[in-house]
């Protein structure tokens, strides 16, 4: 009978933070972690309806703070720099994509296409800031992308007249 090697089993706190930065469960899933983990972000914008811009750019704000350590910590336990099973910095960066627009459900969908396009994609400016390092760059290109995904979402609302 074959020995299996010994895996060290990571203490509670550790394995809570690999399960809220990746996503509860769903940045472990192998094909497209990024993007399924980014579905938190749609339904997170969901509950961002009844708040105005300034409670939704608080609740990214937190969430900025919270997700510079907490994806930092995730990374070395990862042992990579930004991994792809860690999709907090996606998540967070959902209430800036949705800050200054009216929220409904085409606006909703519309954002999370057009964030996952430039996350995806990575435009200069986007692929820069993953040079910041640690939890701090695993965060920044996310939310450069949530600004970027900004522009098209508010020229498309005003210029469809879903104000």
């Amino acid at each position: 009978m074959a020995e299996q090697a010994s895996v060290p089993r990571l203490p509670p706190r550790d394995r809570l933070v690999l399960f809220v930065a990746e996503g509860f469960g769903l940045g472990r899933v192998s094909r497209m972690p990024g993007t399924l983990g980014s579905l938190w972000g749609l339904l997170l914008g969901w509950f961002l309806i009844p708040l105005n811009t300034s409670g939704r750019l608080l609740v990214g704000l937190v969430m900025l703070l919270v997700g510079i350590p907490l994806c930092g910590r995730a990374a070395r336990l990862r042992g990579s720099a930004d991994p792809a099973s860690v999709v907090w910095d996606e998540i967070a960066a959902f209430p800036l994509v949705y800050a200054f627009v009216p929220l409904t459900w085409k606006t909703l969908l519309l954002g999370f296409v057009l964030f996952r396009l430039f996350d995806i994609t990575k435009p200069p400016p986007i692929r820069r800031a993953e040079r910041i390092g640690g939890g701090a760059g695993i965060m920044a290109d996310d939310i450069v992308a949530a600004a970027w995904a900004q522009i098209p979402l508010l020229l498309t609302v005003y210029a469809a007249g879903w104000v």
